[in-house]
């Protein structure tokens, strides 16, 4: 799904107009990296919960030239999908006749 087809999924779901979807999927994705940005968690029960990992400087190796490297430390962001988000996930599609 892109972008685009979430955004009229969106408005069609909820009623609302393509630039009015894109206008709360906008915001949505600002927030939750806001969110994220400032190190809180962002739990969305049922759903999963975002947040932010660090992950610690290292030793690295060019696989092209073999050289040795320094790979910075870094926080990357990381989604925990929620229980009821897994169970939906792996039911089973029906087939149809």
């Amino acid at each position: 799904m892109t972008k685009a087809e979430l955004i009229a999924a969106v408005a069609d779901g909820a009623g609302l107009t393509k630039v009015e979807a894109d206008k709360v999927l906008k915001s949505l994705l600002e927030s939750v990296a806001a969110c994220l940005k400032k190190g809180d968690k962002l739990s969305l029960v049922g759903f999963g919960a975002f947040s932010t990992v660090k992950r610690a400087a290292r030793k690295g190796q060019n696989p092209q030239t073999g050289k040795k490297i320094s790979i910075p430390a870094t926080v990357s962001p990381k989604f925990k999908p929620g229980k009821a988000l897994k169970e939906l996930v792996n039911t089973p599609a029906k087939k149809k006749k």
